[in-house]
């Protein structure tokens, strides 16, 4: 018995030591920081961001078209209908919301690189508004920010004014990611959608175009800036005919985001790209930015470079 007694001490002693031991060598790991968390959710939210606009819309489109084919058929069925029943309702001002463009994430979003929004003039509520932004850059960091997530303060800066912007119309067509647009408060860069919210829509209304649209994006590389203005002065005559007043807005540290193979101009691969740009309406640029694991790796993730939208 003393001997059974003697063995169940030193078991006891030896799993009180383990345990003493483990709790040392965890206390010893080091946690991350504030700073480091902090970085973390600014690489996260940049990170659904980027995915959101580039695989939402596709990813969306191919489960609808695999449930076609299987027992879950009135899930893809019920949504066409109910696209078809909803189709012009993007050029009709869209379906805003106020939740989703206050959503912290976006917070997270504007201090990754940081982005700033700089006011130089009034804007009164009682007229509509053209935002002619420029540059494009390769993804519009500084106008999705600044104009469609509301984190920088716009509407702090700006009582009484609402903001829109304008995408490519072929965005509104994706299932899913139609929805996600207009929430934001974007709409198609069409004279419709445009004209109805500069004289259909009441006043305080801010439409946002980057003028120099995909074509300009071909010609983003650091330290360079291009714009494309040439033959695109529609919107200038969408202004005079609807008596909506011209704001210019410049995003500065919009091309530093992202690094570009930039083709000169009249070369075989520029004329592919700018072929394709006519025919689908948007530029196949050849860029990488940074990676998930360190600033230095490749990837698709913009760089963290400031941003200031004046």
């Amino acid at each position: 018995m003393k001997t059974i007694i003697a063995a169940c001490s030193q078991n006891l002693s030896g799993s009180r030591a383990s345990l003493q031991t483990a709790l040392r060598t965890l206390l010893a790991v080091p946690w991350p920081s504030q700073r480091d968390v902090r970085s973390a959710l600014q690489l996260l939210a940049v990170l659904q961001w980027v995915l959101s606009f580039l695989l939402l819309g596709t990813v969306s489109l191919l489960v609808l078209i695999c449930l076609l084919f299987t027992s879950f058929w009135p899930i893809p069925a019920l949504y066409l209908a109910w696209i078809i029943f909803d189709w012009d309702t993007p050029e009709r001002g869209g379906r805003r919301l106020a939740c989703l463009r206050r959503w912290t994430v976006w917070k997270h979003f504007r201090d990754y690189f940081p982005v700033k929004l700089v006011k130089t003039y009034d804007l009164s509520p009682s007229h509509n508004y053209i935002i002619g932004s420029h540059p494009h850059g390769i993804l519009c960091v500084g106008a999705f920010c600044n104009f469609i997530t509301g984190s920088t303060g716009f509407e702090e800066m700006f009582p009484g004014i609402r903001t829109f912007l304008t995408t490519l119309a072929g965005n509104f067509r994706l299932p899913l990611f139609r929805e996600y647009l207009m929430s934001g408060g974007l709409c198609p860069v069409t004279r419709r959608a445009i004209g109805y919210l500069l004289s259909q829509n009441g006043t305080g209304n801010a439409v946002a175009i980057v003028i120099g649209g995909a074509a300009e994006s071909l010609s983003c590389r650091p330290g360079v800036t291009t714009l494309i203005l040439r033959n695109r002065k529609g919107f200038v005559r969408m202004a005079l005919q609807h008596g909506a007043f011209l704001v210019p807005s410049f995003s500065f540290g919009e091309n530093d985001l992202f690094r570009q193979v930039v083709f000169e101009e009249g070369s075989w691969m520029r004329s592919i790209q700018q072929r394709f740009q006519k025919m689908m309406g948007f530029a196949p640029c050849v860029f990488y930015g940074r990676g998930l694991t360190s600033d230095r790796s490749r990837g698709f993730l913009p760089y963290a470079r400031p941003v200031t939208t004046v």
